[in-house]
Order: C-alpha cells, then structure tokens, then sequence
C-alpha cells in the first residue's frame, strides 16, 4: 500500500542554458538586468504575514559599479528576531501537521517556477547584486536551486518510506519522522543563490519552521527566493527573512529555548564561535540542537608527472578563476612536478592573459568584481606581501583596483615553500598559489597535501597513471569530502555529487542529499500490538 502512494519518480538535473549571441535566453537577461539596473526596489523583511520595512535603512550597490545604488533594505534589531521566532513558532503546529506531499507540491512549484518565469530575474539578480558572469548565475541560482527543490523532494519521500522491515505476527512495528522540537536557523553565505535557497527550504520541506538570515551581500537575490516561495504558495511564517547583524541575530537565538538546530554555510571562525556558544548553553534548550555546517576551504589539485598538461591547465584557470575565485571549493593551492612546469606555466600565462575583466553586463566578461571592499582590501595585502618576498614569483596578475568596482586580477603566485602562508590561509578571491616539487618526491608530497591545511572540502588529483591515482584517492581520503579524479575541483552537481567535506571545512551533511534531509527530522519508533498479554506470567515459570 505505501510503495505506490510514495512512488515519487527521481528527478532529472535541469539543464543549463548557454546564453549564446542571438538566443532567447540571453535575450531575457539582457530585459532582466536593463530593469533591474533602472528601478531602485526598497527590499522588506518577510516575518509571518508581514512585509517589515521598518529599520536602519542600508544600500546594496553592484560590486562591479559600486556607485550604482540598486536596492534599499531595512536592518532590523533584538525584537526583529524576537517576531521572527514568534512568528515561526505560531506556524509550526499547521505546517508539521501538513501532509508531506502538500509540502512537496510548494517546493516542486517553486522549482518550476524558477525553472520558468523567475529563471531571468533570479539570474539578473545574482549577477548584479553577487557579481556572477551570465553562466555562474545559470547554472547557481536557476539549475543548482532548482536541482536543489526538486532532488529534496525524492530524498523526502525516500525518507518517509523508509520503515522496519519486520512486524512479527501480531505486531505492527513503524516509524514516522517528526520535525525538530522548536525552530531553526539557516544562515546563508554571499556567494551561491542556490545555498541560500537551499538551507531554509531543505529545513522546511521537513516540516520544521525556520528563521533565515542571509549574508548582507546576498540580499538582492534572497529577496526573489522569497518571492517564488510565496508565490509558490509557502504560508506564512515558515521561512522568515530577516536582515540583522550576526552577534545581535545570535544573542537572542542562542539563548531561546525553542532553537532547535543551526543550518549554515559561511567561514570556519564563525562556525566554531557558534557551536562554541550553543556549548554554553546547552541547558537552556528543550532538546539537544541539531548543527550542520559547511565552512571553509583551501582546496588543493595535486599533479602526477604522467598528467595531462591541457587538463591539467584547464582544471586550474576554471578552478581557480571562475566566480573571482569565490567558492569554498575553488582551486587556490596546486602542487605541479618539475618536470610539466616550464609548458604548463606557458599555458597559464596565456589563458590567464585572454581573460575579459569588467562588469557582468558585458557577456564577454569572464573575470568580475569581487564580492566588498573588504574582501578586495584583504586580496590586496596578500598580494602586496607576495610581491615583496624574494622567494615568492608572481607568475601572473597581482594587479587591483577599486575605482570603479572591487576588481582584482587573477593573480598566480610561485612559492619555493609548501607552507607558505597562501598555501594554507583560505583567501577567497582570484588568487592560485602553485607550489613545484621534484617529479620523484610526489610520494613524499601526499603528506605536505594532507597536512598543510586545517581545512577537507575539495580536492582533485591529475594524473594518467592509474597505481598514482589510487594512493592519491587512499592517502588523501581524509583531505577532501569531495575528491575529483583528472577534473577540477569544484562545480558538485545535485543528484550526483552530494557535497560537503569534514575536518575544518564542516560537518560533511551533503548538501543535495538524503543525509542532510535526515539532520532536520527526529524519528519516532512506533510499536503497536493487536492481541496483547493478560497475564504478567511467562511460560518458564510454570
């Protein structure tokens, strides 16, 4: 009886349009970003049934044109977090009493409707509030959320169908999934649309209700999410977005009794600090907080001698470079053997000199604007110290500026040292470090891999030589949580690449998998017998 009435098909990852010269797909961006660049939009607070404006008022200006003022938003205090979690509270009991496939309908129209009449706006919008070039919007916050809405789905019903697979005669055995004891709160990075997306909604689709507070920098495109939710039909109080400031957000929320679990991507400090504090005070909570975290990274491509040069080019300049070097799985340090590294440094200094840097409004752009000022003052002074070191080689770049958005140019740095500091530090921007061992020593060098870093996200080995890549796969199977074999290190595809990575990096819960899903339900064993004893007596005692 439940196999058919949980029979939900597995989705197919949606495909990736290619905004090509003539197409109506680019045609509906160029719309999309013209009107979003003309109206100045007052973005609101989404707490219950209510549009809150009331707040500091803040800008959100395009960091490839700083000057440009796109959108207004208020930033709230202590009692906007304080409504938000009422709010939340009082729509629990309807939403976790909702059957589960009234839930799965909102987030697969959702889907669908950012696979449709959304799909151009939640674009222009990541592009100019998140400087993303047309296809790291495409395939980020159209394909990776829609992939998101649509796989968690699946993996719900899978959940659900999960059940004891003995009943003896006269007993019926169960277990029915229950939402977290209280709220929940997502705390979501700049950088991806889609994790933004997909940390409230994987959280609620479970039946929990949740506070979300994006980073700062994501709001222009948070805004839209919120939209499609609510258009999809999401009632109201389930996902309350609110802009606060972190240690104001946390103050009252890590002190409630009600908070039930934390769902963040953002940096390892703020992480640990978080996880630090719910420590603190744990004997406040009514039941034990679920953490989930996926933090940071310094993501490694480790070349054998027998690699491919063209792959082994094209893993490092897509890696490293694409989004400005902005994602916790972006290739920032590379070890490469003597031996490939006069032609190889040849092809990096070409391609890296055939890149277009400039605003995301010029299709032809691959480079744009990091995410602040802050994130391009920091690039700077690495980039600065490297300049001055006489043991450091700027291979390519090391140029910024900042007049007209917060540009930085993709920068290779030549280290003699494997521990040098941008070896190890994660920088978050478009900055390679490469550091060349002697062909013989690559044994030697799985250990400088392995232990240069705190961090165990992403990590990819090249090579041709199948015995190399087996005890690279061993030897480094603690050093990423996602490991790619001839191929870069980032770009995990939902459905197929459930991602995440241990040590400092995370909790490793796999994003876009049914392990994750099971991190915001509480089961409930359920025994049921029909002809029970009368008599306390066993039969040994006769």
């Amino acid at each position: 009886m439940l196999k058919g009435f949980f029979n939900v098909p597995m989705p197919q990852n949606e495909p990736v349009l290619n905004y090509g010269p003539g197409s109506a797909e680019r045609a509906a961006l160029i719309n999309a970003l013209n009107t979003a660049r003309a109206n100045r939009i007052d973005i609101p607070m989404y707490i219950g049934d209510k549009e809150v404006h009331d707040g500091k008022k803040l800008e959100i200006h395009p960091p490839h044109d700083h000057q440009h003022l796109l959108a207004n938003f208020p930033e709230g205090g202590k009692t906007t977090v304080e409504d938000a979690i009422n709010a939340a509270l009082t729509a629990k009991p309807d939403w976790e009493n909702l059957p589960w496939e009234q839930r799965a309908a909102i987030f697969l129209k959702a889907a669908d409707l950012i696979a449709g009449p959304y799909r151009a706006k939640i674009n222009a919008a990541t592009m100019l509030g998140q400087s993303k070039n047309a296809y790291q919007a495409e395939i980020d916050s159209a394909c990776e959320l829609i992939d998101f809405l649509r796989f968690n789905v699946f993996y719900m019903t899978e959940i659900y169908k999960q059940q004891p697979p003995i009943s003896p005669k006269g007993v019926w055995n169960r277990v029915e999934q229950r939402p977290l004891e209280g709220f929940v709160f997502t705390l979501t990075p700049f950088n991806f649309t889609a994790i933004a997306g997909n940390l409230p909604s994987s959280a609620a689709m479970m039946g929990n209700v949740v506070v979300w507070k994006p980073a700062y920098t994501q709001i222009y495109a948070a805004n839209v999410i919120m939209q499609v939710f609510r258009e999809a039909g999401l009632p109201p109080g389930i996902i309350n977005l609110i802009y606060v400031d972190g240690p104001v957000a946390g103050d009252v929320i890590f002190n409630h009794p009600d908070f039930a679990g934390i769902h963040f991507t953002g940096s390892t400090a703020v992480f640990q600090n978080i996880w630090q504090t719910i420590g603190n005070n744990i004997h406040k909570y009514k039941t034990y907080p679920r953490i989930v975290g996926e933090t940071g990274g310094k993501d490694f491509v480790l070349a054998h001698p027998s690699a491919d040069i063209d792959v082994l080019n094209t893993a490092l300049i897509r890696g490293a470079f694409e989004y400005q070097g902005q994602k916790c799985s972006a290739a920032s340090r590379a070890y490469i053997p003597a031996s490939l590294w006069p032609n190889l440094k040849e092809l990096l200094q070409r391609d890296v000199a055939s890149f277009k840097v400039g605003p995301v409004e010029d299709f032809g752009n691959f480079i744009n604007a990091v995410i602040s000022e802050a994130s391009f003052d920091k690039l700077a002074k690495y980039i600065d110290n490297a300049k001055s070191d006489k043991d450091v080689e700027i291979i390519t770049g090391g140029n910024y500026d900042k007049s007209k958005g917060w540009f930085i140019e993709p920068t290779i740095i030549k280290v003699n040292d494997p521990y040098y500091v941008t070896m190890c530090t994660e920088l978050f921007g478009p900055v390679l470090t490469v550091h060349v061992y002697e062909d013989e020593k690559f044994d030697e060098l799985l250990d400088v891999v392995d232990k240069t870093s705190i961090y165990a996200l992403t990590g990819s080995i090249i090579a041709q030589d199948r015995y190399a890549i087996a005890k690279a796969t061993q030897h480094l199977r603690n050093a990423a949580g996602n490991f790619y074999i001839n191929d870069k290190p980032t770009g995990a595809v939902v459905g197929q690449q459930p991602f995440g990575g241990a040590r400092g990096s995370g909790t490793n819960d796999k994003a876009g998998s049914m392990i994750n899903l099971l991190r915001w339900v509480s089961p409930r064993t359920i025994k049921e017998t029909f002809d029970p004893p009368k008599d306390y007596r066993y039969p040994f005692l006769g």
